[in-house]
């Protein structure tokens, strides 16, 4: 069985950082693409970021230069670290495999709150 289970969420004040983990099992990680996507309030599912097998990583546009994304396959996980945040960055934030919105993102997600 497919397990994504997000963490590292909250809230965070404009211009602060956060760090997003995913713990992954139930599926060959090490040789899966992997994404992080984001849903706004209101809004629907937005790709955020991927990382192919090498570790060569793909960024939206609103996220170049403020997010990076990483992963360890010797811990099954992909993470999200999130610099110069924004209000807009408000939003569930999933992993998933893959590298677009296409992809499976299965979890519950982990709410990220911008405000001051």
């Amino acid at each position: 069985e497919v397990q994504l289970v997000e963490s590292g969420g909250g809230l965070v004040q404009p211009g602060g950082s956060l760090r997003l983990s995913c713990a992954a099992s139930g599926f060959p990680f090490s040789t899966s693409r992997m994404s992080w996507a984001r849903q706004p309030p209101g809004k629907t599912l937005e790709w955020v970021s991927g990382v192919d097998q090498d570790g060569t990583t793909f960024y939206s546009d609103f996220a170049k230069g403020r997010f990076t994304m990483v992963r360890d396959n010797a811990k099954n996980a992909v993470y999200l670290q999130m610099n110069s945040l924004k209000p807009d960055d408000t939003a569930v934030y999933y992993c998933g495999i893959g590298l677009s919105i296409a992809g499976t993102f299965g979890g519950q997600g982990n709410q990220v709150t911008v405000s001051s």
